[in-house]
C-alpha cells in the first residue's frame, strides 16, 4: 500500500470504510485487553517464587556481619545486600544505601527532604519563590507526578536517539539557578527504550550548575533488563564519570529489584557521593531505625551474587522478547511504509514508544478503548499530561499473554490507521 500522503481524498474514504469493517469485527468480540502499564506478567513473577522458600523458621537469619535480621539496626543495609545491589548498579558498596521496596519512594524522599530541609546546607526549596525541574520527554509519568505534586515548574527536554538534548540541558542548568534537577532514565528509557550515549553521559558529568543544590536524578531502573543475550546497550557509569569530571556531588543514582523479583516486595537503593550520603544519613536516622533486612537477606540468598541475578534476568528476557518482537512485527506489517507513524525498537526495558501524526494520540487511545484495548493515557509521557503535539503513545507489551498481545497490537495498528485517515480528511475540508 502506498503512503497515505499520496492517496486522494476518495481513496482515503474507501480505505477507511474497509478498515471500519475490520474494526467492528474486533468490537463484536468484546475483548478486554490491557497494554496500559509495564507490569510483569504472571510467568515473570513465577520466576521468583523460589525466593519464598529460601528462608523459613529453621533458618539462621544472621547476616554476614553477625547482625540479627529479625531485630532493629543496620540502617544502610546488610553488607551482602549492598554488595549484590552495588554490583547491579556498577558502583562500590560504600556508595550505596539500601532502602525499602521501591526506588520511586526513595526519589520522593530525596525531593521531599530537599524541599523541607535543603541539600547539603543550601536553602530549603520550600523557601524559594520558584523551583524548576527538567523533564526528558517523552518520559515517565510517575517521575513527573512527584515534581508536579511539589508545585515545581516542569520544563520539557526532548529525548533524542542518544539521550536528552544536551544543548538545552546545558543552557538551563548552567545559567538558571532556579533549575534544581532533571529526571533521567539512562538505559532503555521509559518509554522510548533509547539509551544515553557515552558523549551524553560525559556532558552530564561536566555540567556547571548555576544552582549549588542542582542534582541529576539518575533512575537506572532497567540496568540489567536486556532482551538479547549478545546485544546490550552500554551506558557509562555516571558516578564515576562525575567524579572524574570534578563534579562528584551532582548526581543521585537510583535502582531497585521491582521488575527483577516482586514489584512491591523488592529492595531499592540510592548510590551517591560521600558528601551526599552524609547528608542523606542525617535524615535517614530520624526517619527509620532500619529497613526490611529479612527481605534483603531473602534476595541475597535467592540470587547468591550478581551472576545469579543476571541468569535470572535471562529468563525474564525469554518471556519478554517474543512479546516485543510480536508488537514490532505487527506494527511493521500494518503501518510500515504508510508514513503515518514511527516506533522504537528497544534492546531492553519495558516499553515501545509510538509517535503518530500530530493530533492523533488521544483519538487512537480512545478508539482502542472502544474496541476493548486499554492503553496508557495519551499525554501521560509528558508533564501535566500535556503532549504539545498529541502524538506520543506508550505501548507496554509485558503484561498480556502473547496471543492477547497480538490481538491488542492489531487493534492498535487498525485504530492508528483509521484515526490518521480521519485527521487527514478533516484537514482536507
Amino acid at each position: 500500500m502506498k503512503p497515505f500522503s499520496e492517496m486522494t481524498k476518495d481513496e482515503l474514504k474507501v480505505l477507511r470504510k474497509e478498515l471500519k469493517v475490520k474494526y467492528h469485527e474486533f468490537q463484536d468480540k468484546n475483548l478486554q485487553l490491557n497494554m496500559s502499564r509495564g507490569k510483569p506478567c504472571s510467568e515473570q513473577l513465577d520466576l521468583s517464587m523460589g525466593m519464598m522458600d529460601v528462608l523459613n523458621s529453621e533458618c539462621d537469619l544472621r547476616s554476614d556481619d553477625g547482625s540479627d535480621c529479625r531485630n532493629y539496626g543496620v540502617l544502610e543495609g546488610l553488607p551482602e545486600a549492598k554488595q549484590l545491589i552495588s554490583d547491579m548498579m556498577e558502583v562500590s558498596p560504600e556508595q550505596v544505601i539500601i532502602y525499602g521496596n521501591s526506588s520511586l519512594n526513595v526519589m520522593y524522599d530525596q525531593i521531599s527532604r530537599s524541599f523541607t530541609h535543603g541539600v547539603m546546607g543550601n536553602t530549603p526549596w520550600c523557601k524559594l519563590d520558584k523551583v524548576k525541574w527538567l523533564c526528558v520527554v517523552p518520559g515517565y509519568d510517575r517521575h513527573f507526578g512527584i515534581t508536579e505534586f511539589f508545585g515545581f515548574e516542569l520544563i520539557n527536554i526532548p529525548m533524542l536517539p542518544d539521550g536528552p538534548d544536551m544543548d538545552m540541558v546545558e543552557m538551563y542548568v548552567n545559567n538558571d539557578p532556579e533549575v534544581k534537577g532533571i529526571w533521567c532514565v539512562p538505559k532503555y528509557s521509559n518509554p522510548t527504550g533509547n539509551s544515553y550515549s557515552a558523549e551524553v553521559v560525559d556532558r552530564f558529568a561536566h555540567l556547571k550548575p548555576a544552582a549549588p543544590d542542582f542534582r541529576i536524578y539518575w533512575d537506572n531502573a532497567y540496568s540489567i533488563h536486556h532482551l538479547y543475550d549478545n546485544d546490550h546497550d552500554f551506558v557509562p557509569e555516571i558516578l564515576n564519570a562525575c567524579k572524574k569530571a570534578g563534579n562528584p556531588d551532582i548526581v543521585y543514582k537510583f535502582s531497585s529489584t521491582s521488575k527483577i523479583t516482586f514489584p512491591g516486595s523488592g529492595i531499592a537503593a540510592i548510590a551517591a557521593s560521600h558528601n551526599n550520603l552524609d547528608d542523606i544519613r542525617k535524615q535517614l536516622k530520624v526517619q527509620t531505625i532500619g529497613h526490611d533486612k529479612v527481605n534483603q537477606l531473602r534476595h541475597v540468598r535467592f540470587f547468591g551474587d550478581i551472576r545469579g541475578m543476571n541468569e535470572h534476568m535471562r529468563k525474564h528476557a525469554d518471556i519478554l522478547r517474543p512479546k516485543f518482537e510480536a508488537v514490532e512485527e505487527i506494527l511493521e506489517r500494518e503501518l510500515g511504509g504508510l508514513g503515518i507513524g514511527s516506533w522504537t525498537k528497544p534492546k531492553g526495558g519495558y516499553f515501545i514508544s509510538f509517535t503518530g501524526m500530530d493530533g492523533t494520540a488521544k483519538r487512537i487511545v480512545a478508539r482502542c478503548k472502544k474496541c476493548g484495548v486499554t492503553m496508557t493515557d495519551a499525554g501521560a509521557t509528558y508533564p501535566y499530561h500535556k503532549d504539545p503535539h498529541d502524538s506520543n503513545i506508550r505501548i507496554a507489551p509485558s503484561f498480556p499473554s502473547l496471543e492477547e498481545l497480538k490481538k491488542a497490537a492489531e487493534i492498535f495498528a487498525l485504530s492508528a490507521r483509521i484515526t490518521t485517515i480521519d485527521v487527514m480528511l478533516e484537514n482536507m475540508e
